[in-house]
């Protein structure tokens, strides 16, 4: 199998023991019938983190023969879009699926997004929607749609792109590298990704399972909407605009959480 994988799942991990079974389970359980590559990126945790993804492989290869799970471990820390970075470098596989530590997927996650790319022939990526979770795995009822395609300057007004459920050419995702932690890393991707042309292709069903935890960047909405900002001055908008561009943020949040 070495050297011909269908997809690569890029898992970044940081002190992610309390859930990162969970992730890789999911992984495991795909109908995907290609041969998946899972490359977990332990970002010098401190907590059982190492163990916890030793146990999650032994089972992964137990259910699922079409499955390789390679753990790295940073030797300093890179941070979120570093690691991700380290593990879209190292991937084999043809095309890249990013999965957040602490989310999971549903069971026919990977194999509904590559037929929809390979399908539309055109899309640069291709996301789907997803279910908000307690920190405990437990439904809010929350379900956060995606349009079925979706261009620049769409995404300008609210990131309706969840990392964990995006799937990509392998190709792509090294030209396009994510930086900037401190603001939006993935957000900054998909924009510089769709400002250069094309779209992405969006499935209405919740895939993805992402659960809010207490320490995910998004939770503190008045840093997040900072962030918001210093994303569109990244890419070059102005400040007026910017502040335009925000308001838009602000208004879909409030709908995505609470309307």
């Amino acid at each position: 199998m070495e050297d011909n994988y269908s997809v690569t799942v890029v898992i970044p991990a940081y002190n992610a023991g309390e859930y990162i079974s969970d992730a890789i389970r999911s992984v495991a359980g795909q109908s995907y019938e290609g041969n998946i590559e899972v490359i977990v990126v332990d970002d010098k945790s401190d907590d059982e983190t190492d163990e916890i993804i030793k146990a999650a492989k032994e089972y992964a290869n137990k259910v699922n023969g079409n499955i390789t799970i390679k753990h790295v471990v940073n030797e300093v820390r890179l941070g979120v879009a570093g690691s991700r970075n380290k593990a879209v470098e190292l991937a084999k596989g043809e095309y890249i699926a990013f999965l957040d530590a602490d989310d999971w997927w549903d069971d026919g996650k990977l194999a509904q997004q590559i037929a929809c790319l390979e399908n539309d022939g055109q899309a640069l990526l291709c996301c789907s929607a997803r279910e908000l979770m307690q920190a405990d795995g437990c439904t809010t009822g929350r379900i956060v749609h995606v349009s079925e395609k979706i261009t620049y300057d769409m995404l300008l007004k609210t990131n309706s792109i969840a990392c964990g459920s995006v799937v990509m050419k392998a190709e792509l995702a090294r030209k396009y590298p994510m930086h900037n932690d401190e603001l939006h890393e993935d957000y900054i991707c998909w924009l510089e990704i769709l400002k250069d042309g094309g779209y992405a292709v969006g499935i209405d069903k919740p895939l993805l399972k992402t659960r809010l935890s207490e320490g995910g960047k998004s939770r503190n909405k008045f840093k997040s909407m900072k962030m918001h900002y210093g994303v569109y001055r990244l890419i070059g908008i102005g400040r007026i605009k910017a502040l335009y561009y925000t308001m838009h943020y602000i208004f879909n949040g409030l709908k995505k959480y609470y309307g």
